[in-house]
């Protein structure tokens, strides 16, 4: 994964992260922001993507207009989910063009997005979540998708895929996925409630994802969860090769100087955005 910086006409320099193999595709570009190059300020700082946290709205637009330069892409040309952690996946047509940017949401509990219309931008949005991108160079078509680990246990990768292979003739094996920057085991401890249900549907695999660290002073049994690798292994299974699946590693609570964490700043945070798009002169 690399990192970039855009400027704009305005002179503005925006540093943003992208996966090389993902752009030699030729028909796509796509986003990750870091929290660097925005016009929000305290928590917010600076490149905040979220219009619900409570930063100025002035602010947000203004730095999604800065998004959208670097997207070469119409701010209503951009399509917005609405992640509450579900494994919804919303398929994108011209007519949800500028959806929660320029024109109000008319959907809720969309964590998914796909579309094969060239020029509209899916958008998702994370601070220690796992952003996944789906590139079928075959059908032509793309997705992103949010994977927090309710998103993972309940393998919203794999069911991308699947509406992917519904609406558009998708086939896994012709997909290149992207895994990327969200919290790393290191820092990521959950409780054996949340563990239990990966230990069930990793079963054989469960130490590639999970350490296990005992109990802690006040009788808690506590765990480490992998979600990069944890979702590499559902995309595997979902039948992407391992070869065309690009992994970050890039930790949002170790780098919290470049990108939003919402466990290192207790929830004090904005959004990190992920954007992509079918590229207007592309071909199939």
């Amino acid at each position: 994964m690399n990192l970039c910086t855009h400027i704009t006409s305005q002179e503005i320099s925006i540093p943003y992260l992208q996966f090389p193999e993902l752009e030699a595709l030729g028909m796509i570009h796509h986003v990750f922001s870091t929290r660097l190059g925005g016009s929000s300020r305290g928590i917010f700082e600076s490149m905040n993507l979220s219009f619900t946290r409570g930063d100025r709205t002035e602010d947000v637009r203004e730095n999604y207009h800065r998004i959208a330069s670097l997207m070469e892409a119409p701010e209503d040309q951009f399509v917005l989910s609405m992640q509450t952690h579900t494994t919804n996946i919303r398929t994108v047509t011209s007519q949800d063009a500028g959806m929660g940017l320029t024109k109000p949401l008319t959907y809720q509990d969309v964590d998914g997005l796909i579309t094969n219309v060239p020029g509209l931008v899916l958008s998702i949005f994370a601070a220690d979540c796992t952003p996944l991108l789906f590139v079928d160079p075959v059908h032509h078509a793309i997705g992103a998708s949010h994977a927090g680990w309710r998103g993972t246990v309940n393998n919203i990768g794999a069911k991308t895929i699947e509406r992917m292979h519904e609406v558009y003739g998708t086939m896994a094996s012709d997909l290149h996925c992207a895994i990327g920057p969200s919290i790393s085991k290191e820092h990521y401890e959950i409780s054996e409630e949340v563990a239990q249900p990966f230990l069930e549907l990793f079963k054989d695999r469960a130490s590639e994802i999970l350490i296990d660290n005992g109990f802690n002073p006040d009788g808690e049994h506590k765990y480490h969860l992998d979600l990069w690798a944890a979702n590499r292994i559902l995309l595997e299974k979902a039948g992407v090769p391992a070869s065309r699946i690009y992994v970050t590693d890039l930790c949002t609570y170790e780098n919290h100087d470049l990108l939003f964490s919402h466990r290192y700043t207790r929830g004090q945070r904005g959004n990190n955005g992920v954007f992509i798009k079918i590229k207007e002169t592309s071909q199939c």
